[in-house]
C-alpha cells in the first residue's frame, strides 16, 4: 500500500522541489502556496498541482495570471479547483 501525500516525507520534498521554478514569480506563489497548506493538500489536489508542474512556466504564469484557463491534460475539475486557491495565495 503506497503512503499518501501528507504521511510521506519523500513526497512532499519532491512537490516542495518541483515548486521550485524558473520565473521567479512563480516560485513566489508556489512555495507561499505550499508553506501555508502542503500539509492539508489532499490527494487530488497533490494530483492538480504535479500536473501544474509539468507546464513550462510561461503557461504555468498565464494560468496564475488569469491570462489563461486551463486546456488539454490539465483540464479537470481539480486542476480548475486549485488554480483557484493558487489564484489568491
Amino acid at each position: 500500500m503506497s503512503l499518501n501525500h501528507q504521511d510521506d516525507p519523500a513526497k512532499r520534498a519532491r512537490l516542495r522541489w518541483r515548486a521550485r521554478r524558473g520565473l521567479l514569480e512563480n516560485d513566489l506563489i508556489l512555495t507561499r502556496f505550499l508553506d501555508a497548506n502542503e500539509a492539508a493538500m489532499t490527494d487530488d489536489e497533490v494530483d492538480a498541482f504535479s500536473r501544474l508542474m509539468d507546464l513550462p512556466d510561461n503557461d504555468l504564469m498565464d494560468l496564475l495570471l488569469v491570462r489563461k484557463e486551463p486546456e488539454a491534460a490539465v483540464d479537470l475539475p481539480q486542476v480548475h479547483a486549485l488554480l483557484k486557491k493558487l489564484r489568491i495565495a
